[in-house]
């Protein structure tokens, strides 16, 4: 029995969710690999072959794999496929598009964003936007699993001694190509990973509004999130979109500004340690879930709250 972990990566850095996935492979008890796809990604697979534990560290450096996309990734990892009993990966969008796609070329079902490992076939992970949680057990021979990554800590990296090997079956199905790409820039920590998140939602009004997010945010070097409302809205931008259909995230703190708190938002920020609520409707949804709430206008408060922790931080 042995672990295959495909990296999540910009050809430059490891993604800190890999260490995630490491984790929940850990636990189902096999030895582990991990495999980076992409291309001049020789940096990534050095941090790879660090993290404590790692066996070997497979790299298929080739064109087509450097913007991962879903049909080369899933190909190229099915002609890698063969000794390993799991394939673990972190639930990032790019691997929730490659991985059913493996799991179909391999014949197996896919189990998708555990969020939690009870043996090497017995799997936990929610459903119907997290009011319910299913165990899911597998009888197929190779399990294709995602990891909500927001559920699991981070492998310990820094110890590990990984022989980095190189594969040379890279597989371009000529399905698809990347024309161009938009990439955001922003000095704020990267939303998926952040131990502060200031979200808002459709309660803030307009565009211009939003700046009172921002700032907030900024105070507390945190990330920035927006309900899909707000998003919907025009607001704010869909790459920070927190919920069933956006992101996932779990920090230390997260403050909700204006958000009511529909399902579909709790279910991708319900794991947060600490919840703050800013609305003005105390009946709203979020009140169940926050630690702290504030009730009244959120643009008398925020800017009052910014404002007290000025004076502190």
């Amino acid at each position: 029995m042995k672990t295959l972990v495909i990296a999540s990566h910009n050809n430059a850095t490891l993604s800190p969710v890999t260490l995630a996935a490491v984790s929940a492979a850990l636990k189902i008890g096999a030895s582990f690999d991990i495999f980076v796809a992409g291309k001049g990604c020789a940096a990534v697979a050095e941090e790879a072959a660090k993290v404590d534990g790692v066996s070997a560290v497979l790299v298929a450096d080739h064109d087509a794999l450097a913007y991962q996309g879903a049909e080369n990734l899933a190909a190229t990892l099915q002609a890698n496929a063969e000794g390993y009993s799991h394939i673990v990966a972190p639930a990032t969008s790019v691997m929730k598009d490659a991985l059913p796609r493996l799991a179909a070329l391999l014949g197996v079902g896919q189990i998708s964003d555990i969020t939690g490992v009870n043996g090497e076939a017995e799997f936990v992970r929610p459903i119907y936007a997290g009011n319910a949680i299913a165990t899911v057990t597998s009888s197929d021979a190779v399990k294709v699993i995602t990891v909500r990554t927001s559920a699991f800590d981070a492998a310990p990296t820094g110890a590990g001694t990984g022989a980095i090997t190189a594969v040379d079956n890279a597989v371009d199905c000529g399905l698809s190509r990347v024309v161009s790409e938009e990439i955001a820039q922003s000095e704020r920590p990267e939303l998926a990973s952040a131990s502060i998140v200031v979200s808002g939602g459709r309660g803030v009004g307009s565009e211009e509004n939003f700046a009172l997010i921002e700032k907030l945010a900024d105070r507390l070097n945190a990330a920035l999130g927006a309900s899909r409302a707000a998003v919907d809205a025009g607001f704010i931008g869909n790459d920070h979109q927190v919920g069933q259909t956006g992101k996932i995230v779990a920090p230390d703190l997260y403050v909700a500004v204006g958000i009511s708190g529909a399902i579909q938002h709790l279910a991708g920020m319900q794991g947060s340690k600490v919840i703050v609520a800013i609305n003005k409707d105390p009946d709203a949804p979020i009140y169940e879930v926050a630690d702290y709430g504030l009730v009244g206008d959120l643009h008398d408060l925020v800017p009052e709250l910014e404002a007290k922790l000025a004076s502190v931080l």
